[in-house]
């Protein structure tokens, strides 16, 4: 899969934002993300690239003797969902991102009184709650809801690798093919936009970390995963020892899966990178 490389002016800022404190808006709101999937060629060529970022495989969901999906484990509340090519084949890559909240089922109600046309809320055979929600093109975000019991809860303070390369999602590159209509379909989501250049960068008031910018699509142009990290240049040695090729450029770190999916270390300072933890909470 062929990619270009990008990178909006606004992600450039990551790297030198103080990011606000998080506002209490309520149940019905977006606290983080909890997943980015995507589908590839060779489930297990994925699951070692991923190894080498040091985030371990978690579990697997499936049916008799098929892998359905493979959930590589960023920390306790975000992991990366790697799917396996169908037949008939589907298209390689990015598929979605799945947000965190507190209390789907107010989110879902909130969305649809805001005209919206959430799926209905449902359990999920990992033991969580689950919705769904296509945008402007069709793109789909899923929202979600940790529940005890569940495998991602049960999972809890186990397959964190002390040598992960960073440890959190830190947010999105989401290239849309008419900006104005993703902006709005993001604010009617909840989040908060600002312009800059041509891109739109969002924040949500319950997630003070977490950063998507839309940026006008261009040619063979994919979804990008921001990963924070303390120190770009150590992070860029950690992966080519690791056997990785890597392309950095100042505090930015540009490394590509075997498909070409694009992920982005950034340098956000100390705090960020190996061996950080993030709990998980019910």
């Amino acid at each position: 899969m062929k990619t270009t490389r990008w990178i909006p002016a606004a992600v450039l800022a990551v790297a030198c934002t103080v990011f606000p404190a998080a506002r209490a808006q309520g149940p019905a709101a977006i606290t983080g993300i909890a997943h980015v999937a995507v589908r590839v060629s060779d489930l297990d060529k994925e699951v070692n690239f991923l190894g080498k970022l040091g985030f371990e495989e978690a579990f697997a969901n499936t049916s008799g003797a098929t892998t359905l999906l493979v959930q590589v484990k960023v920390n306790d509340r975000q992991f990366i969902e790697v799917y396996p090519q169908t037949t008939p084949p589907q298209p390689l890559g990015w598929m979605h991102v799945c947000y965190e909240a507190d209390d789907v089922n107010n989110l879902n109600a909130m969305y649809k009184s805001n005209g919206l046309n959430p799926t209905a809320v449902a359990k999920t055979v990992s033991g969580n709650l689950i919705f769904s929600l296509a945008g402007p093109e069709g793109r789909v975000s899923e929202f979600m809801q940790y529940m005890p019991g569940s495998r991602h809860a049960l999972d809890r303070g186990q397959h964190l690798g002390e040598n992960r390369i960073a440890g959190s999602l830190l947010g999105l590159n989401l290239p849309v093919a008419d900006v104005p209509a993703a902006r709005q379909f993001y604010v009617r989501l909840g989040f908060s936009a600002e312009d800059s250049e041509g891109t739109v960068h969002l924040t949500a008031p319950d997630a003070a970390d977490l950063r998507i910018d839309l940026h006008p699509a261009g040619p063979h142009q994919a979804a990008q995963v921001l990963l924070p990290v303390a120190d770009a240049r150590k992070a860029a040695d950690v992966l080519r020892h690791a056997g990785l090729a890597v392309d950095k450029e100042d505090k930015l770190v540009f490394v590509n899966d075997p498909d070409g999916n694009a992920f982005v270390l950034i340098q956000t300072g100390p705090g960020e990178g190996l061996l950080h933890k993030v709990p998980f909470v019910h």
